[in-house]
């Protein structure tokens, strides 16, 4: 069943249908209506001559100089090749194929001002798997993603490169073999396709997307851990954390508990420590200020998909042609600024965790460093050390992006959100994520090997899906085949499936 663009109810389930799944789209018939007029007005004020920016009027530091109507015909074509100036290799498809949606779901609002044909290319381009060839890198978040989006507008006058069927072809040759006609660029057209932060929505979309379920995982290692370290479990009584009040606290203690119900170490008479280190007792607290924090994000870049990020925008029904600033990215590059510090926050929890595993000060009886031949083994010492690295370049990168600004345009584009540089770096810091939970779950299912009680039901269906993938490690081996291993297990949420279907959704 196609997923509908209205211009209001794009989720980031149905972006990521679109950009991953390949899911059919169209346009609600109202949003094409609704594109109809505010084309049939901009063309009155063109009539006009009304002075309307990136219309009959140069960009950025040119906005005051104004176009003759022959030049005004030509602008959109140099406008797109001029802002076509991003660097080095493609982004991926699924990148772009989310921000195509984005984009289609603005001019749904019918307040962008371009012709339907340019809405339905874009449409037909989604729907028939030609997905243009983007620099990922370019863009500084403000007027919006221009040097990305523009490789994508090249595709609206037969030009630039494409994918189209696992090849990377010229763009007319793609359009061509897609059977899609070549609209061409004519007034509004080029900017109403570039001027918004779509490229960096749809990243953050399919990240949040991605990171709600590594979060999850983080609370599966952890249950792991704490079954392996015989934890006291009053910290997880859900009642705890309601007294607080902070709803990712409550879902995070929950989705623990949920994962060890059934375990011997729930049984009256089990001997326990009267408080366990921080990095046990609080998880929940930690590992919901980032659920928190994902909620939040979240909220805002559904406002941004389903918000009209243009500049100017008409409005029809006032007969009004507006000029601001709604392709400015920050309120969604702050905001992802505090998910990367809230992923490399809890990727150090998860750290500290498996550090009270291998420690034999620390580990509750367990043999150092989860080996019995230790001294002439080492067991998983160094992966301690590979988890240590990828938390530092984790840290590294949460340095914050949206206040980084660097003047653009002699000065006249003098703050920019430097979003892209944000969604970049969410990326890097998410696949070291995935690297350092694999290393704790590596390190649970290890502990608890060594030990003789039945763990929970969830914990033991996570146990059973690592043994799938990697075995106990008996006596020293090389290592990085089971990091690798672990960090893609992680990745593909074979772990996350088995143990909802074992116990529940963990949400």
């Amino acid at each position: 069943m196609s997923i509908i663009l209205d211009g209001n109810s794009l989720t980031i389930e149905k972006l990521v249908a679109i950009a991953r799944g390949h899911e059919k789209v169209e346009l609600h018939k109202d949003a094409l209506q609704k594109i109809k007029i505010c084309r049939d007005m901009l063309e009155k004020k063109i009539k006009a001559h009304e002075i309307m920016y990136g219309v009959n009027t140069g960009i950025g530091e040119f906005s005051e100089v104004t176009l003759t109507d022959e030049q005004m015909q030509q602008f959109q074509r140099w406008l797109i090749y001029n802002h076509a100036a991003g660097i080095g290799d493609p982004a991926p498809i699924e990148h772009i194929r989310g921000a195509m949606a984005s984009r289609i779901n603005v001019h749904a609002r019918g307040n962008s001002g371009c012709r339907p044909e340019i809405t339905l290319t874009l449409l037909a381009m989604l729907n028939k798997g030609v997905t243009p060839v983007v620099c990922a890198k370019g863009s500084v978040g403000a007027s919006g993603d221009l040097a990305p989006m523009s490789q994508i507008a090249l595709l609206l006058m037969g030009e630039g490169e494409a994918w189209y069927n696992g090849e990377r072809l010229p763009g007319k040759t793609a359009l061509g073999r897609a059977g899609i006609p070549i609209p061409g660029l004519q007034a509004r057209d080029g900017l109403a396709t570039i001027n918004g932060s779509n490229l960096i929505a749809s990243i953050s979309a399919l990240a949040l997307f991605d990171i709600n379920k590594w979060l999850k995982q983080a609370e599966i290692a952890c249950a792991m851990t704490l079954e392996a370290l015989y934890a006291n479990m009053k910290p997880y009584d859900v009642r705890l954390h309601q007294a607080r009040g902070f709803p990712g606290a409550v879902r995070s203690a929950r989705a623990i508990m949920k994962c060890i119900e059934g375990s011997d170490l729930l049984k009256e008479g089990q001997k326990k420590r009267v408080q366990d280190a921080y990095s046990m007792r609080s998880s929940p607290q930690v590992i919901g200020a980032a659920h928190d924090a994902v909620a939040y994000t979240w909220k805002q870049v559904e406002v941004e998909l389903n918000g009209v990020g243009d500049n100017p925008i008409f409005l029809p029904e006032h007969q009004l042609t507006l000029t601001g600033a709604n392709f400015q990215g920050t309120p969604i590059s702050l905001p992802m600024d505090m998910i990367d510090a809230a992923v490399t926050m809890v990727s150090v929890l998860s750290e500290r965790r498996f550090n009270r595993l291998v420690n034999p000060a620390l580990n509750i009886g367990l043999p150092a460093f989860l080996t019995r031949g230790a001294g002439m083994m080492s067991g998983m010492m160094l992966s301690q050390y590979t988890a240590d690295t990828l938390i530092v370049e984790q840290r590294i990168l949460s340095m914050p992006a949206s206040m980084m600004s660097i003047p653009a345009a002699a000065d006249q584009e003098d703050f920019v959100s430097m979003g892209m540089n944000t969604a970049l770096k969410t990326i890097q810091i998410l696949d070291n994520a995935y690297g350092v939970i694999g290393i704790e779950y590596m390190g649970a299912a290890q502990a608890l090997d060594f030990r003789d009680f039945s763990p929970g039901t969830g914990v033991s269906a996570a146990h059973k899906v690592i043994r799938r993938h990697i075995a106990h490690l008996d006596e020293d081996r090389p290592l990085y085949n089971d990091h690798t291993a672990m960090k893609k297990l992680v990745k593909s949420c074979e772990i996350l499936d088995d143990v909802e279907k074992a116990v529940g959704s963990l949400d």
